[in-house]
């Protein structure tokens, strides 16, 4: 018989654990079903979801429909344009202001006159003599100044070396060809510099700022295919395009056929040309130099249009010049040809 020790114990774990309790029904609702399963096409989450109950093509359907009617370049049935798989690109309203940014370009520009329309200066910079010259400048000729943050300054300057100025100018003036001839006729011996294709605008202002240290009175280069003055070839010429025309062309071999017609001998820089630059005897000559593209150099007709090919003697080793170092080598030669007979570079206008 159990001691009394043993009865206490059982009692009290009956006790502790007390009665069982229901589940109030919800075991019974856990085995009724959830009703008809829905299909791919009535399931609003599902890529073969039609929206509506008439019978329609599914997505994947219709992609297939596209892709056949893309590449036979016509339109689909189903009342979208065919892909063409090419995403559309963004191109620049050539009519927006450009931001020329760096200390010397600004200062330069605004000593060249160049109808800038504000001056931003980012708040905190160092006020040294350049950045001093320029709000002096930038005030009497009636420019607005304005204080900006660093942040915004890299923002409408595209994250470029700003060294905190920027200043906002109207879309480049371009000349006419004919006022440059004008000039350079006027400068004899005229020197004029023709660009085939440049497209790197860095290249462009290079090429500008060497024409202007060594005598040329004006550039002119291709309305297509070619970089245009924006404001980092501005920064790449140091401001030297506020003092040298620029001019644009429809048709370069067709202006270059102008240029022969005023008296001018056309002469492009090719690593096959016939003649070396130190025998350039044409140098003391009213001539147009033509600096070819980056990659492929002269173009086949405006090489054919030129009156000599001319090519810079070089070591072995290296196989061709960057375009702008090619131009500012040559225009180095004409000025050393032509201060050494006693015809002295024009100033560029």
């Amino acid at each position: 018989m159990p001691g009394n020790s043993e009865r206490r114990g059982s009692v009290r774990s009956s006790a502790k654990k007390g009665a069982s309790k229901g589940s109030g029904g919800q075991g019974k609702k856990a085995l009724e079903g959830r009703g008809k399963t829905l299909g791919a096409t009535d399931r609003p989450w599902h890529k073969e979801f039609t929206g509506d109950d008439k019978p329609r093509k599914t997505r994947r359907k219709q992609e297939r429909v596209r892709r056949e009617a893309a590449a036979e370049g016509r339109v689909s049935h189903i009342g979208k344009k065919a892909p063409t798989g090419r995403t559309p690109v963004r191109r620049k309203d050539p009519d927006s202001p450009e931001v020329l940014v760096g200390r010397n370009p600004v200062v330069e520009a605004l000593r060249g006159g160049v109808p800038a329309t504000a001056l931003y200066v980012a708040r905190g910079i160092e006020l040294d003599e350049r950045t001093r010259e320029a709000v002096r400048l930038a005030g009497n000729k009636g420019i607005a100044i304005l204080e900006v943050s660093r942040a915004e300054l890299d923002r409408m300057c595209n994250r470029a070396l700003h060294q905190g100025l920027g200043l906002q100018v109207p879309p480049y003036h371009y000349e006419p060809l004919g006022d440059l001839i004008r000039i350079a006729r006027e400068s004899a011996p005229g020197l004029l510099i023709a660009l085939d294709g440049v497209t790197d605008p860095r290249n462009l202002g290079a090429i500008v700022r060497s024409g202007a240290a060594f005598g040329a009175h004006g550039v002119f280069l291709p309305e297509r295919r070619s970089a245009g003055m924006t404001a980092t070839a501005w920064r790449a010429s140091a401001g030297a395009a506020a003092r040298t025309p620029i001019a644009r062309v429809t048709n370069l071999t067709r202006a270059l056929k102008e240029c022969q017609e005023a008296g001018f001998l056309v002469v492009g820089l090719d690593a096959d040309g016939e003649l070396e630059l130190p025998d350039l005897a044409a140098a003391v000559d009213p001539i147009v130099i033509v600096v070819g593209s980056e990659g492929r150099g002269l173009s086949r007709l405006v090489a054919e249009t030129c009156d000599l090919r001319v090519s810079i003697p070089m070591a072995n080793a290296v196989e061709s010049l960057n375009a702008s170092v090619a131009a500012a080598v040559t225009l180095a030669e004409v000025a050393r040809r032509r201060s050494s007979l006693g015809a002295s570079p024009g100033a560029a206008a």
